[in-house]
């Protein structure tokens, strides 16, 4: 069974369906459906109408060009094997404690480059939310009488009329 591409949308005809359109020069267009035949009728560009396939893939909105594809194509290729090569693998196990040696470190090593800049980031958020908030943990005019609640290389000023204002609250 021979499946066609339609000349205008580019999806796939199959055999006793669509229209065949033949030029003068022989040169052969085929159809998908009447929807197709009769855009290319009117002289339409397949690339500015927006449902066809080739407008899909010149404007990014197709995942044609995406690298899980081109996996998958390569996966499906067959490989050939050495039996004896493969005998001796199962056999020993060797390989497939090292494989999974491989990976668990692999992960290890992920997880690390995921978190390594973390503690730095959370110190730092708790230092500007203690900045922000240190007058609900100690009163503004124990602050002034004793420094040493403030934050290193940071001191809280207070103006007499905030401290009145927190004072009434």
């Amino acid at each position: 069974m021979r499946l066609e591409k339609c000349w205008f949308c580019s999806s796939t005809s199959y055999p006793g369906h669509g229209i065949q359109f033949v030029h003068n020069d022989a040169k052969i267009f085929r159809f998908c459906r009447s929807k197709c035949h009769k855009n290319f009728k009117m002289k339409r560009n397949p690339r500015k109408v927006k449902w066809t396939k080739s407008y899909r893939r010149l404007h990014g909105k197709d995942m044609t060009q995406n690298s899980t594809f081109e996996f998958e194509r390569k996966c499906n290729r067959l490989e050939r094997y050495d039996r004896n090569i493969t005998e001796n693998t199962l056999k020993g196990y060797l390989a497939i404690k090292k494989i999974d040696k491989i990976r668990v470190a692999r992960e290890a090593r992920h997880h690390d480059m995921r978190m390594r800049g973390k503690k730095a980031i959370v110190r730092q958020a708790a230092a500007m939310e203690l900045e922000q908030s240190i007058h609900l943990v100690k009163a503004p005019a124990a602050l002034q009488e004793d420094p040493s609640f403030t934050l290193r290389k940071m001191k809280v000023k207070i103006s007499q009329s905030q401290m009145e204002d927190r004072m009434e609250k």
